[in-house]
């Protein structure tokens, strides 16, 4: 009979809100981050292009199973769009393919706003991570090929002028849902003014449930970050926790991802119940008594996500304590 093979670093879990450099992708800073941690598992909510900074939510461990609702939150980014020019990639990575010597006035740029608030409907960038015919969009345009995306709907809460540094530069803000492209926002702007316009800079500033005050930088994790592992011989050695600790501290709780969610407060017998699959009732006197979808914790630990029914705590989804 074949051994089960032993799980590769430390059982470690929660969001790490990194803050991304320009010029890292998203699976670079996994890897990175999962390297950094000596963590057993890790995943991103919500892909970041490598010319694009800022929020990167990072789960680790248990927390990979509450990504999903992080990729629905709603996103915030700050870019800039810089005029007279289209390019094939809709950013500063690709070849020019449209020009003009137009430059939009601010007073038309806010007139065609409202156009582009509330649920509109938006074709993805020629260069995307979209499946078309089973193939990456970005794989058949770098091939030469056109790609024919279907546009989709997507949802804008929130798009302003921030500033007009210059005649060729609007710096802009969105707030935006799940599946939105900003540079495809600047292109179909840029468009629309008769101008033509790609993104140059790009930074993500929030994704809710998290915020800005939660984000965390590659030099401060590498500050935090323990030495060379010692021997093995070593008695004096501090233990693995202990040697890890300033790192985990930047961590926030596996929890954290699921605002969005009703809560209830479990008693330990309940979450010791709980993680074994079984029910338990909800008590406290503003505790819901049904919800589709809710999330149950015992000492500001997360236990499960599930179901209530008639007061009844059902878990669908439990996680380690």
């Amino acid at each position: 009979m074949a051994r089960r093979g032993r799980k590769k670093g430390r059982p470690v879990s929660g969001w790490l809100v990194f803050d991304k450099p320009v010029g890292m992708g998203s699976t670079e800073a996994v890897s990175k981050i999962k390297w950094l941690y000596k963590a057993e598992k890790a995943g991103h909510a919500g892909t970041l292009d490598p010319l694009a900074s800022g929020m990167l939510p990072i789960a680790l461990g248990e927390a990979t199973k509450t990504v999903p609702y992080v990729m629905d939150g709603a996103k915030i980014y700050r870019f800039t769009i810089a005029w007279g020019e289209e390019r094939s990639t809709d950013d500063l990575e690709g070849e020019a393919t449209k020009n003009s010597d137009l430059r939009p006035s601010e007073d038309a740029i806010r007139a065609l706003l409202p156009k582009y608030t509330g649920v509109i409907m938006q074709t993805p960038p020629q260069f995307s991570a979209i499946k078309v015919g089973g193939e990456r969009a970005y794989d058949i345009a770098r091939e030469g090929e056109q790609v024919d995306i279907p546009p989709r709907e997507v949802e804008i809460a929130r798009l302003e002028i921030v500033s007009m540094p210059d005649a060729s530069h609007t710096v802009m803000e969105v707030e935006c849902g799940k599946g939105t492209y900003v540079r495809s926002l600047a292109r179909d702007i840029g468009r629309d003014l008769g101008c033509f316009g790609h993104i140059s800079e790009l930074r993500r500033v929030a994704v809710d449930p998290f915020t800005a005050d939660d984000m965390v930088t590659l030099a401060e994790l590498e500050a935090a970050a323990p030495g060379p592992p010692p021997a093995e011989d070593d008695a004096d050695a501090p233990p693995v926790a202990q040697r890890f600790r300033a790192l985990d501290e930047l961590l926030l709780d596996t929890g954290a991802a699921l605002d969005c969610l009703p809560r209830v407060v479990l008693t330990d017998d309940a979450a010791a119940r709980v993680r074994l699959g079984n029910s338990a009732i909800v008590r406290g006197r503003d505790a819901p008594t049904d919800a589709e979808e809710a999330c149950a914790f015992a000492r500001g630990r997360l236990v499960a996500i599930g179901a209530i029914e008639a007061g009844m705590f059902h878990p669908r989804r439990v996680f380690a304590g």
